[in-house]
């Protein structure tokens, strides 16, 4: 049996987090979403500028990385509400355990409390070698 998450913390108008009965209520991501309508796939976006100009830090790449994945979702006509899913690679798994803190604040900024399916995963690099993070996003669209 599944039950979604406030509306506050995770809906949007055709999408809505599941939760196991009985199992904890995740913090900052969804074990599951439930979605109808037009899927929107991100390519994997890093943390730099329209010019291709990569943020300083850690931190200030994940907060350009995540204002990227809006843009490209709002520019496919969606909401960041509509993404249900968010894989992130870092190459520096231990710098995002020690950044959580700050983390919150720029994923609120670029997300509010929408926290859909995520996983993270470390890697040894990325393409682009400036980059410390790449994420791809799942959206899907009212239809």
């Amino acid at each position: 049996m599944t039950s979604g998450m406030p509306p506050s913390d995770s809906a949007s108008r055709h999408a809505r987090a599941v939760l196991p009965e009985g199992w904890p209520q995740p913090r900052g991501y969804a074990n599951g979403m439930v979605a109808e309508g037009k899927v929107l796939v991100t390519g994997g976006l890093v943390g730099w500028d329209a010019k291709g100009v990569f943020a300083k830090g850690f931190v200030a790449q994940i907060g350009q990385t995540l204002a990227n994945i809006k843009a490209v979702v709002e520019a496919g006509g969606g909401k960041v509400e509509d993404i249900v899913r968010l894989t992130w690679y870092v190459t520096d798994i231990a710098a995002y355990r020690n950044s959580l803190a700050e983390l919150g604040p720029v994923y609120r900024a670029n997300f509010g409390r929408h926290f859909p399916a995520m996983a993270v995963i470390s890697v040894p690099a990325l393409v682009e070698p400036e980059a410390m993070v790449e994420i791809e996003a799942t959206a899907v669209l009212p239809s």
